[in-house]
């Protein structure tokens, strides 16, 4: 029995305040996955460094920040509306063609294949802030030492673990899906094509090769670094700090963390998504901002998604105050 699944054998005893068992006995990852996960996690800094270099003294171009909020919105909505929303929690029911559209713009966001980024988050439900969780920042404790120690484990650290999701126990419906088991087959090209789609883009609008490479820069690497580090952002951040309106399992420590709510296209409404996962939006009060929710909404509008799990305001404010509720249902619930 692996370390994981020891630590899920006792999760009953957990007290939510100690630390995971077998927290110390860290599993490395294979030298492969080690190097890749570096590579894609370094590679944007540099290019960070690189930019700033290029651009002292006469700015960022325009086309590099339009196209880089573009293809942040593209790859961004693919991870939230598409990995997250649509393929691990079935929110709404998608056209095939939207759904592989959405899977591969998901996979562009350089946050691994989209089976095992589903089997992963998964997983983290089924064992919120608990042993079992693969990034919960309480892995080493709920005292301040062992929460700063988690934060940084449940933001990056955890990548570098060879602490293995198995997908055909969180993810056998994908499996089974032909086409998503294409997109999951084609991620290094879909990355690759991740970064040649800016450097195209500004090599043909500024007809140089300068203007390729920066654009590759800004709406490439650097783009690809904020996206990772906002996702990342919702799995330490949003279980430290924040508000806690609704009520969830035993020991989730989800929480609602408002300035990230852009950048993250709602998806830092994390108290709202764990109070009730299947939910199309994350940001159940009014005036919380969650455009993954009105991307659905549009495509509802369309004709493109059906059976879209809207909130319910009654079943809200019950799932608030009172024992929990179903506070979403299916449209025409």
């Amino acid at each position: 029995m692996t370390i994981s699944e020891q630590a899920v054998e006792r999760r009953q005893d957990y007290d939510g305040a100690s630390p995971f068992p077998g927290a110390e006995e860290h599993v490395p990852a294979g030298r492969l996955q080690a190097g890749l996960t570096a590579a894609i996690v370094v590679l944007p800094f540099v290019a960070l460094g690189v930019a700033i270099f290029l651009a002292w003294g006469q700015g960022v171009t325009l086309t590099d920040l339009l196209l880089a909020v573009v293809l942040y919105g593209v790859t961004g909505l693919g991870v939230t509306v598409g990995f997250h929303r649509l393929l691990t929690h079935a929110s709404f029911t998608a056209r095939p063609w939207l759904r592989v559209a959405l899977a591969v713009a998901g996979s562009m966001g350089f946050q691994g294949n989209v089976i095992d980024w589903v089997a992963v988050h998964r997983r983290h439900h089924a064992f919120t802030d608990r042993p079992g969780d693969p990034h919960s920042p309480y892995r080493y404790g709920a005292g301040l030492r062992g929460q700063l120690r988690g934060l940084a484990h449940a933001h990056l650290g955890w990548l570098f673990a060879g602490d293995q999701t198995p997908a055909e126990r969180y993810a056998p419906d994908l499996l089974a899906d032909p086409a998503m088991v294409k997109v999951a087959r084609a991620f290094p090209a879909l990355c690759a094509l991740s970064l040649a789609l800016p450097f195209l883009a500004g090599w043909a609008i500024t007809g140089t090769l300068y203007g390729g490479l920066t654009a590759c820069l800004w709406a490439g690497l650097i783009r690809v670094a904020l996206l990772q580090h906002v996702t990342w952002s919702v799995n330490s951040l949003c279980h430290v700090i924040g508000d806690r309106p609704f009520k969830t399992r035993r020991h989730d420590r989800s929480s609602n963390v408002w300035p990230l709510a852009l950048l993250s296209f709602g998806e830092s409404w994390h108290n709202g998504h764990h109070s009730e996962p299947s939910c199309a939006r994350h940001g159940l009060d009014r005036g919380q901002l969650d455009p993954s929710a009105a991307l659905i909404g549009l495509f509802e509008r369309l004709g493109w998604a059906s059976s879209v799990h809207w909130p319910d305001q009654e079943r809200i404010e019950r799932r608030r105050a009172g024992p929990r509720k179903q506070a979403c249902a299916p449209a025409g619930d």
